[in-house]
């Protein structure tokens, strides 16, 4: 899944639809060093481990794109991917013990950076690890990949088809080459096609998702359309679409409400097409098409089960704390914490170090966010049997608004937002962010 900054350089109109992308709360700006810096065999001690997710970041691109800010570093030397996977193995052992060993594992993905800049020699060491190490075969779960048109490669391919990927994700924002490069992405409409044939002759039986973005300078509603039906020529099992998330160059002070209001034209425009040609609506971002066929796998609810990542740039999930490396984008830190990893030794593994601890209300306002931006809601049911109260109980300053707005709709089923409300989805989002959570993303130091 691409990732576009979720905070532009200047902070949007208070009535734009476009405030904050949540794609994980509380955001990773909120986090800060832990004080106790506490074990991590302390940590997972008493967490359920028996449907956790797995993540491996790989912070390495061959171009790092204008929108992009992943941690993440465009064409390492080649000695730097070999200690950082030198320094992963060392991690990776180091998360195993501390799990005990019984932790089962329901979900996979493989992100970054890019994954596939990894050799298709690295990539089959990237899996073993996960087989060797953390006992689970990749194959036998759900199991996502990133990758660009510039590694889609055979060779790297078919170790993804022979490893059992289930799915594969490739950024293309734009199959317009004038576009891809006015949003800061160097790619040639020729490689996008030849990685989207790869993609299908040597990884065959893997889900296909495309991404999209809309609101690039000079974008026009008939260039997005011929990039949508690029796309769909290629019948992709699942395409995302992004709003583009940075500052005019004008100034938002001045053309911010219209950029604001070509963005959401764009996305309107954008998922009444895919709906009309056979697409189901997911998120504000997915959509999936309706004759795709189901991923089966192990039960795992991403409200309530844990997350384990491995690399430098990924975070952990547990009830009580969320923790991760340090984080940042400009190229000197970044760098510099990449140099501090792969340095560490096999004791430099076994702490969580920067974080963010959360209390009821905190895990009352992720649940509730993990659930009510998708399009089928929040599970009353299944919201009560964990806090032992509603929603709306819990937040009625922040629903009146919605209902103000006419952005929620709900009956005896599920808490869900309308068609407006889930096109608003950015703006939704950051209504449930805690006072703490929002001091300390304002207070956070941007590198």
């Amino acid at each position: 899944m691409t990732t576009l900054y979720s905070h532009p350089v200047a902070a949007p109109p208070a009535d734009s639809p476009y405030r904050s992308y949540v794609y994980g709360y509380p955001h990773k700006t909120a986090y800060r060093p832990l004080a106790d810096a506490p074990r991590l065999a302390d940590v997972w001690r008493d967490e359920p481990t028996d449907a956790l997710s797995l993540y491996f970041h790989i912070p390495f691109c061959e171009v790092r794109c204008g929108f992009c800010n992943l941690f993440t570093r465009s064409t390492p030397p080649a000695e730097q991917v070999t200690a950082y996977l030198e320094a992963l193995t060392r991690q990776t052992a180091a998360v195993a013990e501390a799990l005990g060993g019984t932790a089962r594992f329901a979900r996979a993905a493989l992100g970054g950076g890019t994954p596939t800049y990894l050799t298709a020699a690295e990539l089959h060491r990237l899996y073993d690890l996960a087989e060797h190490l953390l006992g689970v075969d990749l194959a036998t779960i759900p199991t996502s990949v990133e990758t660009s048109p510039a590694t889609a490669t055979p060779d790297r391919l078919a170790v993804l088809a022979a490893r059992g990927a289930t799915r594969i994700s490739i950024g293309v924002q734009s199959f317009v080459d004038a576009e891809a490069h006015a949003a800061g992405r160097p790619q040639r409409r020729a490689d996008v096609d030849r990685a989207l044939a790869a993609i299908r002759e040597h990884a065959p039986a893997a889900r296909l998702n495309i991404d999209l973005i809309y609101g690039i300078a000079g974008q026009t509603p008939d260039s997005w359309r011929h990039s949508l039906d690029t796309a769909l020529a290629h019948r992709p099992e699942e395409l995302y679409l992004y709003p583009l998330y940075v500052r005019p160059l004008t100034g938002l002070g001045r053309s911010g409400r219209a950029w604001d209001d070509q963005r959401l034209d764009l996305y309107r425009r954008g998922r009444d097409h895919l709906l009309e040609h056979g697409y189901r609506q997911v998120s504000m971002r997915m959509f999936e098409r309706v004759d795709a066929p189901s991923v089966d796998g192990p039960a795992y609810c991403c409200q309530t089960d844990g997350m384990v990542g491995l690399g430098c740039g990924a975070r952990s999930y547990t009830r009580d704390l969320h923790y991760s490396f340090d984080y940042a984008v400009g190229v000197s830190p970044v760098r510099a914490i990449l140099d501090d990893y792969v340095s560490r030794g096999p004791d430099g593994f076994d702490r969580a170090e920067v974080g963010f601890r959360l209390d009821d209300d905190e895990r009352r306002r992720r649940h509730l966010l993990q659930s009510l931006l998708q399009a089928d809601g929040v599970d009353p049911g299944l919201y009560r049997s964990r806090f032992g109260s509603d929603p709306r109980t819990d937040f009625p300053a922040e629903f009146a608004l919605l209902d103000e707005r006419g952005w929620v709709v709900d009956g005896s089923g599920p808490v869900r937002l309308t068609e407006e409300g889930l096109a608003h989805s950015d703006a939704v989002g950051p209504l449930f962010f805690s006072a703490r959570v929002n001091r300390l993303m304002a207070e956070y130091d941007a590198r």
